[in-house]
Formats: C-alpha cells, structure tokens, sequence
C-alpha cells in the first residue's frame, strides 16, 4: 500500500503515513481506503481498510486509534488502545507508548502529526478551521510539553488538505481570525462578489510558528483539486452527494 511521508520519518523511532483514498475495498462514494466509520460505508469495508493501513506501519489492527472528532480544541493523552466505542470526543492525540497509531480523518481538514526530535513522543490533530483557530495545535504542543517536550523540539507535519486556491468562503467567515490577529488578514484574499479565498495549511503553519515549533513541513497536497488521490467534503457539497469518504494520517512509535 502507498502512502506518503515527510522528513519526521528521519527520526528512527516512529513511523508514519499520510494515506490517501487508494488501494481499499470500499466501492462508490467511498472509493477505495475510506477509514471512517462515521460514513455509511459498509463497517466491513472500513474495518479492513483500517487493518490495511495498521498492516503498512507493522502495527495491529485495533491499535490504530482514532476520535469521535468535534472540532474542538479538546487533546488527550493515550496510555492504552480504546475500542471504537470508547473513542473520546475530542481533536488531538499525544502519546509515549510504543505501537499505538494515532490516526486523524479528514477530507479537505488539515492532519497534523508531531514528534519529538529528543524522546520518544507523538502527536496527531485535526485542524478544520474551527479547530485551528480555537487553538488545538497550540493545545497539541503543550499536551507534548507535559511528557517534556520544549516546543522547539517538536517536527510537525501537515497533511493533505483544501489548497490555498480552492478554499473559498463567505464574507464574514474571517472575523474571527482577524479578532485573533489582525495580521492574519494575510490568509485572505478576494474571491468571486461576497467570497473571499482561505488559505488554511498558510495558517496551520503560522499557528505551528506561534506556538515554537521550528521544524514544519507542509505538503502542500490539495484535497479538492486531487479527485482521483483524496477525499473531499468540499467536492461532495459542491455535487450534492450524499456522504463522503474520509483518508486517515497517522504516526506511531515503534
């Protein structure tokens, strides 16, 4: 199965991958490596496409975790494996445990995975806009500093999400952002009448800035615009279909 890394993987004690929609079993709306069981997708599907990716990492099946995602700024510590039922609410996961994959779904929301450049410790977040501006990577970072970790020693990793070009929003849709800092305005810029265009790794990068990480690297893959490599929420309400895929990011110590 092919996934995609970045330099975190030079760091020999974790693993990671940012999955894309292909090499699954899912068919339709869901085609192929949809990881959500929150679709209604077949749970069959997803539970092998979900074991499928724990296999590409040498990890086991259940150990892949993932959260009932609220964008929140809401970030637990893993010191065990949950079952699907017990998935907390919230956005963000750290963990020191050898062998449990932190997984993140998304579909056109930016993953985000850290790790320690000195010890042994990850993270993953789900990084919508909501999320992003309420501060979970901020949050991300601090939880990683409970286990130690000084922010400038964090690599950070942001995934596959809707592209800088693609991202268009409503009027109105910035207030918050400017609220928080009115030098954020450089995330924006003029769509058709009453649009503006949003510019969401842009701003996931600069909230990384902000809370010390000094190592960040942007894949710069645009979900919206990659129809055949990734899923996209955007690309489903632009059609009016009616549910979506989800691809999963994830990153483990090993």
């Amino acid at each position: 199965m092919k996934f995609l890394t970045t330099d975190i993987e030079k760091l020999k004690y974790t693993r990671h991958g940012f999955f894309m929609r292909l090499g699954g079993t899912s068919t339709g709306l869901y085609d192929s490596l949809n990881c959500a069981f929150s679709s209604n997708d077949k749970a069959d599907n997803v539970r092998a496409n979900r074991a499928m990716v724990a296999e590409a990492l040498d990890l086991e099946p259940n150990s892949v975790l993932t959260l009932k995602q609220i964008h929140s700024a809401k970030v637990v510590k893993v010191d065990k494996p949950w079952t699907r039922e017990q998935s907390p609410e919230a956005d963000a996961m750290v963990t020191d445990q050898r062998g449990i994959g932190l997984g993140v779904l998304t579909a056109d929301c930016a993953p985000v995975l850290f790790a320690a450049k000195k010890g042994r410790v990850v993270g993953a977040a789900h990084a919508g806009w909501k999320g992003a501006v309420s501060g979970v990577l901020e949050k991300t970072v601090e939880a990683m500093g409970d286990f130690g970790v000084a922010p400038e020693n964090i690599v950070a990793a942001i995934g596959p999400c809707i592209g800088p070009q693609s991202y268009e929003v409503s009027e109105g849709f910035e207030k918050p952002f400017l609220a928080q800092n009115a030098g954020n305005e450089k995330f924006f810029r003029k769509g058709k009448p009453g649009h503006l265009v949003f510019d969401l790794p842009g701003y996931v990068t600069q909230q990384l800035k902000n809370a010390g990480v000094a190592a960040i690297y942007d894949m710069r893959q645009d979900t919206l615009a990659n129809e055949g490599v990734f899923f996209s929420y955007r690309r489903t309400t632009q059609r009016k279909e009616e549910d979506y895929g989800r691809q999963i990011s994830v990153i483990a110590i090993t």
